[in-house]
C-alpha cells in the first residue's frame, strides 16, 4: 500500500538533519515530503490524496497533524480514501498522547506499519472572515478568548528555545489585558465566560486532562468555560483540575454537546490545536462523527 510522509523539517530545531536520515532508515518505500512553510503540509496532504496515496502519516505536532486533516478534507473522498498514521514530534503533540501513540519515533513507526484502524470524530469550526464562510476541522482542540489571545502573543524565536514555556510566559500578559465576555450556546444550554475550551478528547497542553469524560467517539464535543479569565480564578480552577474537581467549581461550567456557538459583542480571538486563527464575533464547532481513519496501536 502507498503512504505518503509529510514532515515538518524544523520540528526539532537542530535535530532537523538527523530526523530525516532516521526516517529514511525507517521509511525507505516512502514517499517523504518535507513541508516549506505555514499551510504548506495541508497542500502537500491534498495532493497526496489525489496521487492514491492509501496512508497518509503527519509528522510534527499538533499543527501538522491539523494542517493533514485539512489537506484531506479538501478533496472529495479524501477521508474515506485514506487513513491517518501520525509520527508525534514538535513541542507537543497532544493528538498522538490522546490516542497512545508512542512518543518514540521507531516504536510509532511500528504501530505505523501494523495498519490497526479505528474511526474517529472530528470536529469543525465554522465562522466568516470578512464576508466570506469560513470552515476547519480540528482533531483535538479549539479555544476561545484568553488562551488564543496567549496563542497571538507567543514570541515564535523564544518557543524555539524555551518550548512550552513561551506558551506559559504569553499567557502571563495575555491575563494582563481586558478580556471579552462570549456566550456559549451548547444544544439549549447557555452561559457566559472569558475563556472557553472545546474538547474532542481529553487532553489540553500536553498532560493536562480539561475534559475526562471525553470521548472522541462519542459523537459529542466537550466544552469547558471559565466564567472569569483571571489570575486568581485560573489557579483556583488549576488547582480544581490538577485534583480531579474541575466540575465541582463554581468558576467553571462543564457542557458535553454536538454543537456550540461561541458569541460576544466585540471581537475575541479563537485558536484551534494551538493554532492562531484570528477574531470572529461568531463561531460555530460541531462534532463530525466517525469522520476520519486512524492508524492505532
Amino acid at each position: 500500500m502507498k503512504t505518503c510522509v509529510i514532515f515538518n523539517p524544523v520540528a526539532r530545531g537542530e535535530k532537523a538533519t538527523r530526523f530525516r536520515k532516521h526516517l529514511e532508515r525507517i521509511a525507505s518505500e516512502c514517499a517523504l515530503k518535507p513541508t516549506t512553510g505555514p499551510g504548506n503540509a495541508r497542500t502537500l496532504a491534498a495532493e497526496a490524496v489525489r496521487d492514491g496515496f492509501a496512508t497518509i502519516v503527519a509528522a510534527g505536532g499538533d499543527g501538522t497533524v491539523n494542517e493533514v486533516l485539512n489537506g484531506l478534507g479538501d478533496e472529495p473522498g479524501g477521508f474515506d480514501k485514506v487513513s491517518l498514521g501520525v509520527l508525534p514530534l514538535g513541542t507537543v503533540n497532544v493528538f498522538a498522547k490522546e490516542h497512545g501513540v508512542p512518543s518514540n519515533l521507531v516504536s510509532a513507526w511500528e504501530v505505523i506499519s501494523r495498519r490497526r484502524e479505528q474511526r474517529i470524530d472530528l470536529g469543525l469550526a465554522e465562522w466568516m472572515d470578512r464576508g466570506q464562510h469560513q470552515r476547519r476541522y480540528f482533531a483535538q482542540l479549539a479555544g476561545a478568548g484568553l488562551d488564543a489571545r496567549a496563542v497571538e502573543l507567543v514570541n515564535w524565536e523564544l518557543k524555539k528555545k524555551v518550548g512550552p514555556l513561551a506558551y506559559v510566559i504569553a499567557g502571563f500578559k495575555a491575563v494582563g489585558e481586558k478580556q471579552t465576555t462570549m456566550t456559549v450556546r451548547a444544544d439549549g444550554e447557555n452561559c457566559t465566560g472569558e475563556l472557553v475550551l472545546i474538547g474532542n478528547g481529553r487532553y489540553y497542553g500536553g498532560r493536562f486532562v480539561f475534559f475526562p469524560g471525553a470521548d472522541p467517539r462519542s459523537g459529542k464535543l466537550d466544552v469547558c468555560v471559565f466564567r472569569k479569565a483571571g489570575v486568581f480564578q485560573l489557579l483556583s480552577s488549576g488547582i480544581s483540575m490538577l485534583s480531579g474537581r474541575l466540575h465541582r467549581s463554581q468558576d467553571v461550567a462543564l457542557l458535553r454537546a454536538d454543537s456550540i456557538v461561541v458569541e460576544a459583542r466585540e471581537d475575541f480571538c479563537f485558536e484551534l490545536e494551538g493554532d492562531y486563527l484570528g477574531r470572529t464575533r461568531s463561531i460555530q464547532f460541531r462534532a463530525v462523527p466517525s469522520r476520519l481513519r486512524m492508524i492505532i496501536p
